[in-house]
């Protein structure tokens, strides 16, 4: 049995579209998905926003985007927009970023809807608006979004984001594991070794992304690595200041502030370095920590939701628990990246480790349950474990989950071998040794 997408209409709503000047990773999620699920014959609309400069309408590898309105407009301008559409959709990606569409407001209950969850964001309102503001995101984040879908289903992108939907916004419904891919098949260019260690931290600059704690170590650690050398890039509301503080501190022979560059600038400078650093206080997942071990880079980064998903702690990077420095764990991190074998054995692990993620094989996992909803009339599933199967795809043992183990069952397609563990569901495949 096949699960395919042909001609299936399918929406997509995000806030922002991967050419946004703030599009970050949940842009990066959506696109490569609707690229692939549009290659693969569904008939996708990708309704977002608009920016300055940017077509209301566009049609860019088969995906027809929409673009309405700004930050906050935007939000009730795509609601009458598919409420004038509403019968012309057979499956609904509906992205929270911070708060979700509320697309089952306007749409057929025959619709089945997904409702993306990259991160939880109840933290993070406080950081950018007034206590009332944030007091509103939390309710739409957290009640609101429960009650609109409980009658449909929840997609996440890491075991920690899962977690914290049940925890956190206590979501009863089921929910489903479908990761962040990657793109390049990088391979780390020959360069000469500068003489001091080098670090790359790689963000948004914005609040809960805390790189000016980045500051903080490299200030601590320059007087042990006279010749260190900090990479800061990326770009956001954040760069002022912290340009402000590096010259405050009088860094600015240690720590480069690059901004926005091109993907190979960004590219060369992670592979040039000895580390990638991440002081965010949450992700969904760690895109760029993944990116940063493909190249045989590993990461230091809190251990927060969704980075302690992408960093296999002491295998692939280290983690900062709770009451240590960030300064001391980077320390430590780089006197054992100094042993040559330590620094191959970790270059190989982080590349083993990311090569078990591609957006070919999410944009299939994500087409299966797609499919599955179409077909079955419904996002729901009464269990909400993923399972190991035979019988499915190539032949060999697959995970599955949702509608798509439903209908597999109920049509006998498959036999079931066991639960999956937690790390098979995050890969999407069974034998969690292999990578």
């Amino acid at each position: 049995m096949t699960l395919g997408v042909t001609d299936v209409r399918l929406g997509i709503v995000n806030w922002r579209d991967p050419w946004h000047p703030a599009a970050g990773g949940a842009e990066r999620y959506a696109w490569e998905l609707a690229r692939r699920l549009a290659a693969g014959g569904a008939r996708v609309r990708y309704v977002t926003c608009r920016p300055p400069g940017r077509p209301r309408r566009e049609r860019v590898e088969g995906v027809e985007f929409v673009r309405l309105g700004g930050r906050f407009t935007m939000y009730p301008l795509v609601l009458l927009w598919m409420l004038a559409r509403r019968r012309t959709f057979d499956v609904v990606l509906d992205c929270q970023n911070g708060i979700p569409f509320f697309t089952p407001w306007v749409l057929p209950r025959r619709v089945p809807v997904f409702c993306v969850v990259h991160h939880v964001h109840e933290e993070q309102f406080a950081l950018y608006f007034p206590p009332w503001l944030a007091w509103i995101g939390r309710m739409l984040e957290g009640p609101v979004t429960r009650w609109t879908y409980r009658r449909h289903a929840c997609v996440v992108v890491s075991p920690s984001t899962l977690a914290a939907l049940r925890d956190r916004l206590r979501w009863r419904g089921p929910a489903y594991v479908v990761p962040n891919g990657l793109s390049a098949n990088a391979v780390r260019p020959p360069a000469e070794r500068s003489p001091g260690p080098e670090l790359v931290c790689v963000s948004r600059l914005v609040p809960h992304k805390r790189v000016d704690r980045v500051v903080d170590l490299a200030d601590r650690l320059r007087a042990r690595w006279p010749d260190l050398r900090v990479h800061i890039v990326g770009d956001g509301p954040c760069a002022a200041s912290l340009d402000e503080l590096v010259a405050s501190r009088g860094l600015g022979d240690v720590i480069s502030l690059h901004g926005f560059v091109s993907e190979e600038t960004r590219t060369a400078l992670v592979a040039g370095a000895d580390l990638h650093l991440s002081t965010s206080r949450g992700e969904g997942w760690g895109l760029s920590v993944i990116e940063a071990a493909a190249l045989g880079v590993p990461t230091v980064a809190y251990d927060v939701e969704g980075l302690r998903d992408a960093v296999r702690d002491g295998v692939t990077g280290w983690l900062v628990r709770l009451g240590e420095e960030p300064a001391d764990v980077v320390e430590r991190a780089l006197v054992k990246l100094g042993e040559v074998a330590v620094r191959d054995e970790v270059g190989a692990s982080c590349r083993r480790w990311a090569a078990q993620f591609d957006w070919a094989r999410s944009a299939a996992r994500m087409e299966a349950l797609l499919a599955a909803a179409v077909r079955t009339g419904t996002a729901r599933s009464g269990d909400d474990r993923a399972v190991v199967v035979a019988g499915y795809g190539d032949g060999r043992p697959q995970v599955v989950e949702g509608p798509v183990r439903d209908l597999l069952l109920t049509e006998g397609a498959v036999r079931v071998l066991r639960p999956a563990t937690a790390l098979e569901r995050l890969l999407g495949r069974p034998g969690e040794g292999a990578w």
